[in-house]
């Protein structure tokens, strides 16, 4: 089984990631909103776009945090999320994922939701986020929009997320 790498994208990695998103999804999409959240001052975060590389360092896997909000709250969204095909389901994709949880930590962050997959995301300790008493801006399936309090500590906000104008569109 290959041992996963996974770090914060730099500059350097930015046409890998471009690859890793249009060789995972049917479109372009996902590669323009990485774009445009690049060029978002205040959606785009340092540190919290991470790479899972194996052994050679060539990355595989993607993903992203980007600033939303619960209302006036500051909170992340987890989006998007890549493979490359031929590293899909060996454990790439969670060592991202994995990654940039534990930046925001690091960062101070406490909220991060998504809209996914019900049966992958709750590995990370992501639960319905209408549990929490946060809703989607628009009708999604309950069991698809998931949040995650990074520190138990914190109160968690509740209320209706704000995504930034890349992710809304």
């Amino acid at each position: 089984m290959t041992r996963w790498t996974a770090r914060p994208e730099t500059a350097d990695d930015a046409a890998a990631v471009r690859g890793i998103l249009l060789a995972a999804f049917p479109t372009d999409a996902e590669a323009g909103i990485v774009d445009a959240l690049r060029a978002d001052p205040e959606a785009w975060i340092d540190g919290l776009s991470m790479v899972a590389t194996g052994p050679d360092g060539t990355p595989v896997g993607y993903a992203l945090l980007s600033r939303c909000h619960v209302d006036s709250h500051p909170a992340l969204a987890l989006a998007p999320c890549a493979v490359l095909p031929s590293a899909q389901r060996t454990g790439a994709g969670s060592a991202a994922i994995r990654a940039a949880l534990d930046a925001a930590r690091a960062q101070g962050e406490n909220l991060v939701v998504v809209l996914g997959h019900a049966d992958y995301y709750p590995r990370f300790g992501f639960v319905p986020a209408s549990r929490l008493g946060i809703r989607a801006p628009s009708e999604v399936p309950d069991e698809a929009m998931m949040a995650l309090a990074l520190d138990d500590s914190r109160p968690v906000p509740s209320g209706t997320i704000r995504y930034p104008a890349a992710l809304s569109a």
